[in-house]
């Protein structure tokens, strides 16, 4: 029974096809998990890519924070900053920032998506439009080095496009088991990517598939992902 609620887990959130006996591995996404889905998934590895992400950041930075919860778990990374600009269209992540004192929060509006707790489409895309960003750090539920970053959610696309288009450099936050995995709609080639950031998980074969235009590729370490989380730099 155990066995049977772990597969219909995963099918409902498109992981996996049921089948006669178990189950098959399907690489495209077909579904998207809800927020609360995720809250509590991989979190060593999660702690380790947000903590190895807001290492990027340096005070009086404009930075933008992608839906999702790796992205916001940078939060506690960021606490000594200051000078801040936090631009986001997530909401829990907007709510984190709120005891942060060193920041300025510019939160994007628009259509919000229950889902994901986020705003989506035009308005939010031309919010960022109007702005110059360093760093945009984006989030993703599918990943892999023949279609890039992807979404199944058409109006998540020009959101994810406009901040890339808006900031000098972008850095994908995606663990490991996102990897080989494609949704409906294209955001990224991983090509146009400054940076990628994920967990140990990833592997050699993984590393050697993905293109050489990707200027690096940093693994976290998920076995310790406190304070002093190490980082391996692959590329």
């Amino acid at each position: 029974m155990t066995v049977r609620r772990d597969v219909a887990a995963l099918a409902e959130q498109g992981w996996v096809t049921a089948a006669q006996g178990g189950a098959l591995f399907v690489p495209r996404q077909l579904a998207e998990p809800r927020r609360m889905q995720k809250n509590d998934s991989d979190l060593p590895q999660r702690t380790a890519i947000a903590k190895a992400a807001a290492s990027m950041v340096s005070d009086s930075m404009t930075i933008y924070l992608d839906a999702g919860t790796t992205v916001q778990a940078m939060r506690p990374f960021l606490e000594a900053r200051t000078g801040l600009t936090i631009v986001s269209n997530d909401l829990s992540t907007i709510l984190a920032f709120m005891d942060h004192r060193g920041v300025d929060i510019v939160c994007l509006g628009g259509s919000v998506d229950i889902n994901s707790q986020s705003t989506l489409g035009r308005l939010a895309a031309r919010t960022l439009k109007e702005l110059s960003l360093d760093i945009a750090f984006l989030s993703c539920q599918s990943w892999d080095a023949k279609h890039g970053v992807t979404a199944m959610v058409e109006a998540a696309v020009e959101v994810k496009r406009a901040a890339h288009d808006a900031a000098t450099s972008t850095v994908l936050l995606a663990d490991s088991g996102k990897f080989a995995r494609f949704g409906t709609y294209r955001v990224i080639s991983l090509e146009e990517l400054d940076r990628i950031v994920t967990d140990d998980g990833l592997s050699v074969d993984d590393l050697d598939v993905l293109p050489t235009e990707v200027t690096e590729v940093i693994r976290a370490d998920a076995i310790d992902a406190s304070p002093v989380t190490a980082t391996e730099t692959v590329w």
